[in-house]
């Protein structure tokens, strides 16, 4: 029996194929027919979609794998805590599923940027060995909920910053800028998510806070122990807010604008650059323009989180644009070329 041909056959016949329909048909082991799938996949005339119970495989068509990505509006998965990196597992899911199809621009960002804050933070500061990671799309909203079990959001705080309660690391956290790691982050990513999002919450210990931005509204409520944290994030699909509009509310101009370039005066901003979600805020809506020039003057110094997001992250996102620099010192060039890999001699 070919199996090869049997493969493609079902394809042809029902535009998917699972494992285990061709080793119901044939009688051969599972790990036997794998062999099979895996060499087609690996010569790219098909593509696996789906995980688990759910897993099967379509044609490598662009056509094909467009319209199966569109049907795929969930992803559920369990991570281990070791060099994982947050924008690679958005690139996944956008790579994977249909959960940013067809999504108003201005939704599609503030999902992107809530959930790699969210997942960043729980990556940096949970020291949970796992994280669960689950997003999905229904016809108003995109949900996700990211789970960790480690030391838990408020009883860092309350470590960190020698607090005497929950409701002081509560409190200590609605102010804004509030980090258990400052030499790595501002503080900021928790702030600006809660602003962006239509409903954002965060359980942890005995405590559950919830950010209401339709009711506008903050709430504080007492639950059984959680241990570690999960937070959970509701996005509209058709929500009239939009990045730049939440972070001019919060943070001084320091742009100048042409047709075809952007001037970001640093400066004007903030007098330290450290953070991922520093380096977001300042390009996001930034991708229609062709040149983006960072102006540094007066800013003495980067963190490598902040240099990586900009020179590395956000320059593969969006090879067609140019990143020119002025005014930096040999610390800021240092860093630069760090997280670049170039030579630093």
């Amino acid at each position: 029996m070919d199996v090869v041909q049997l493969i493609q056959k079902m394809l042809k016949r029902n535009g998917e194929v699972r494992v285990a329909e061709i080793v119901k048909i044939t009688g051969f082991t599972r790990g036997y027919i794998n062999h099979y799938f895996k060499d087609l996949q690996n010569e790219g005339r098909i593509v696996l979609i789906g995980k688990a119970n759910r897993a099967r495989y379509v044609s490598a068509s662009l056509r094909t794998v467009q319209k199966i990505k569109k049907q795929e509006l969930s992803y559920n998965r369990i991570l281990k805590n070791i060099n994982l990196s947050e924008d690679l597992i958005l690139e996944d899911i956008q790579r994977k599923t249909g959960i940013f199809s067809h999504l108003r621009e201005n939704a599609s960002q503030i999902i992107r940027y809530a959930f790699t804050e969210i997942l960043n933070n729980s990556i940096e500061h949970s020291q949970s060995s796992q994280i669960n990671v689950k997003i999905k799309r229904n016809k108003e909203s995109v949900i996700f909920n990211i789970t960790d079990r480690g030391i838990g959001i408020f009883n860092n705080i309350m470590k960190k910053q020698a607090l005497r309660s929950e409701m002081e690391a509560l409190q200590e956290l609605l102010k804004g800028k509030q980090t258990t790691a400052p030499k790595n982050h501002s503080g900021e990513g928790i702030f600006f998510t809660s602003k962006a999002v239509d409903l954002m919450i965060i359980q942890s210990s005995h405590k559950k806070l919830i950010f209401d931005n339709q009711m506008e509204d903050v709430f504080i409520t007492d639950i059984k122990p959680v241990k570690g944290t999960v937070v959970q994030c509701r996005i509209s699909c058709n929500t009239k807010r939009d990045l730049q509009t939440i972070f001019k509310q919060y943070t001084s101009e320091s742009f100048k604008f042409n047709k075809t370039i952007v001037t970001v005066d640093l400066y004007k901003g903030d007098s330290d650059y450290l953070s991922r979600s520093q380096a977001r805020r300042i390009l996001s809506g930034l991708e229609r323009f062709s040149t983006i020039l960072l102006d540094f003057k007066k800013v003495k110094f980067v963190g490598q989180a902040f240099a990586d997001e900009v020179f590395r992250v956000w320059q593969n996102r969006h090879p067609g644009i140019k990143i020119e620099v002025k005014n930096t010192n040999e610390n800021i060039q240092f860093m630069i070329r760090h997280v670049l890999g170039k030579s630093v001699s």
